[in-house]
């Protein structure tokens, strides 16, 4: 837990305010621009038939209502991120991102 309290610090000092959601339920009212983020899948490697390593791998999504915002840039250049698609949907701009952490 205390790693993706890390990620939790990481992206609120990304986008330069509190509006960091991790897993939120549907009755949260999001504030915008923001970031969305779950545990996505985990990869593991294997020594002897055995898991030696593993590592968690979120869905990381920018919504932000600005199309030109550079904050989808921002989380684009973390280290093992990868832009996976982008959407909008009510009038929100909407970038995913897998980021292994």
């Amino acid at each position: 837990m205390a790693q993706r309290l890390e990620l939790q610090a990481l992206l609120v000092d990304l986008l330069g305010s509190n509006n960091v959601y991790f897993q939120p339920p549907p009755t949260v009212q999001m504030v915008y621009p923001c970031i969305v983020y779950k545990r996505d899948n985990v990869q593991t490697d294997f020594a002897d038939d055995r898991p030696y390593s593993l590592a968690k791998r979120y869905l990381v999504t920018v919504i932000d209502p600005n199309p030109d915002s550079p904050l989808h840039e921002k989380v684009a250049q973390l280290p093992k991120c990868i832009f996976d698609r982008f959407y909008t949907a009510d009038n929100l701009n909407h970038d995913v991102f897998r980021l292994f952490f």
